[in-house]
């Protein structure tokens, strides 16, 4: 699709009665390049800041494996729908799934979802903003959140159910530059798990430096 026409793209009409899923699916990786790089021009004809984040962050940043999903980030529910309206001018069905944290959109299989909260209270906040980098991931150059950012909140949000983020976490930790004092400073959303996640780190021989160890530790137990 041409970026130019974004504007004029009408969205598709759905038979009537119809339910749209917003389950994605398994599709091969030139449909998902193709539908990836027309939902990154929708935002950006949108004029609304955002990142890429999850599993397409997680690949950019070293951890390599596959995703069928396209999250990004955005400061706030406003911008999400801004966001939305744009992702439904390029061709997307579109849902306002949840008030609270996130809206998605589907086409051909391929799920975009519009983060605006992410677990522990963190926001697509203008430190973050400022931090942005364009990278590339299989040819396509995309706004993708500062690695920093992407370990914090993949330590949170790892659970029994999906171990697979705390190994993306230490996958970036492995295959990126970081930032200690930043990544110290943004530890504040979830210190403890941080603070796990690095000593694990450093127990697996990954270059975790002992002086934000022991600053976290102190900070948590006030030693």
């Amino acid at each position: 699709m041409n970026r130019a026409d974004l504007r004029l793209t009408a969205p598709p009409e759905e038979p009537p009665g119809v339910a749209v899923s917003f389950e994605g699916r398994d599709v091969d990786e030139e449909t998902f390049l193709e539908l990836l790089d027309e939902a990154a021009a929708a935002l950006e004809a949108s004029g609304v800041p955002f990142a890429a984040m999850g599993g397409l962050a997680s690949a950019v940043y070293g951890r390599q494996r596959w995703t069928h999903d396209a999250d990004f980030f955005l400061r706030d529910r406003h911008d999400a729908s801004t966001a939305l309206r744009f992702l439904r001018r390029a061709g997307f069905e579109t849902q306002e799934t949840d008030e609270n944290w996130i809206y998605k959109g589907i086409k051909r299989g391929v799920l975009v979802d519009l983060i605006f909260k992410a677990k522990g209270d963190i926001y697509y906040d203008e430190e973050m903003i400022g931090r942005t980098q364009r990278r590339e991931f299989k040819g396509l150059r995309l706004p993708v959140i500062p690695p920093e950012d992407l370990i914090v909140i993949k330590a949170i949000i790892h659970d029994e159910a999906t171990p697979r983020h705390w190994y993306d976490a230490l996958g970036i930790i492995a295959g990126t530059e970081i930032d200690w004092d930043y990544l110290l400073q943004r530890s504040r959303h979830g210190p403890r798990r941080m603070l796990s996640l690095m000593i694990y780190a450093q127990s697996n021989d990954l270059i975790v430096p002992d002086r934000p160890i022991g600053e976290l530790f102190g900070a948590i137990y006030d030693v």
